[in-house]
């Protein structure tokens, strides 16, 4: 059986994230394995305007829901609140469902109580109606998404393609992941803690988008980079590069590439039988012990258990 992802989408529709999971979760050709079925529902079937003016013809209804894997809130262009909904919503949760939800969609499992306690993304625009409205939560409008296991909230709806990867990644692993970012050409798979709209550089020559350095260092991971290897690159101090990193990403220079090393290491143990020496080499980490030291910093597993889980 294929994991089941059902977008429950309002009366009125915002393309982008719904289009964002459905391609994700969607077919991508004969050497791709399809782990997962993607349809849309609404509380009302039938056409659905969307902002750009044209309508969705949606069939399903909210008994699609009794049967979802996963519960897509995404693109809604008002606020959430029919009581027959939340209602669709608590059912598929307590059954066992993973409820996702994306910018005006967080509404749903705040009002379920599904956040108390937690620590959520939130759109900036929505962080203070939220955290007066729901108290017991903890929304960020700064990160990118937060991910619980059975309830996953992303901020902007610019952060759908990216929660989206992320959970293929928690399901399938890494590189699958990876291989179904490539297929979008995105660029390196997005940590939930970066931050969901980047400051404005107010110095040097690092351009808006870190974009082209981010790429030109995931094409060079097997060498042995250090800060100031980037800085020069760059063209600036590396006080200046943290700088900007720290505005844009939300993370070190640092910290970054070794997330990006991680991550490839985490795809070669996935899909390769490679030695974790050799693979040390490839992802610039040096030696198996120091490999095994980050790895296990990382994920709190050694490489040899984690691919055990994926064989």
């Amino acid at each position: 059986m294929r994991h089941r992802v059902v977008a429950l989408v309002g009366s009125s529709l915002e393309l982008y994230p719904v289009t964002c999971a459905s391609a994700v979760f969607g077919w991508h050709g004969e050497e791709i394995p399809q782990h997962y079925d993607f349809r849309m529902c609404a509380e009302r079937p039938g056409p659905v305007r969307t902002t750009l003016g044209a309508d969705v013809l949606v069939e399903q209804g909210l008994e699609a829901l009794a049967e979802a894997d996963t519960v897509l809130i995404a693109g809604w262009c008002t606020r959430p609140d029919s009581p027959a909904v939340l209602d669709a919503v608590r059912d598929a949760h307590a059954r066992g469902a993973r409820i996702v939800a994306i910018c005006e969609g967080v509404w749903i499992p705040a009002a379920l109580g599904l956040l108390d306690g937690r620590r959520s993304a939130s759109h900036w625009d929505l962080v203070d109606e939220l955290s007066a409205a729901f108290p017991r939560a903890r929304f960020d409008s700064k990160v990118l998404y937060v991910d619980h296991g059975d309830v996953a909230t992303g901020g902007a709806s610019a952060t759908a393609l990216d929660l989206c990867l992320n959970l293929v990644r928690s399901d399938h692993g890494a590189a699958l992941a990876a291989r179904i970012g490539r297929q979008f050409a995105t660029p390196p798979l997005r940590e939930g803690g970066q931050r969901q709209f980047p400051e404005l550089p107010t110095s040097g020559p690092v351009p808006d988008s870190l974009a082209p350095l981010l790429e030109w260092i995931t094409a060079r991971l097997d060498q042995p980079l250090t800060v100031e290897d980037i800085a020069a690159r760059s063209g600036v101090s590396p006080r200046t590069l943290s700088r900007h990193f720290t505005r844009q990403l939300g993370v070190s220079p640092g910290r970054w590439l070794l997330e990006r090393r991680i991550a490839t290491t985490r795809a070669l143990l996935e899909e390769t039988d490679l030695p974790v020496e050799t693979i040390a080499q490839r992802v610039g980490l040096s030696s198996a012990v120091n490999l095994r030291r980050r790895f296990y910093s990382a994920l709190r597993t050694t490489p040899a258990a984690y691919r055990r889980s994926f064989r």
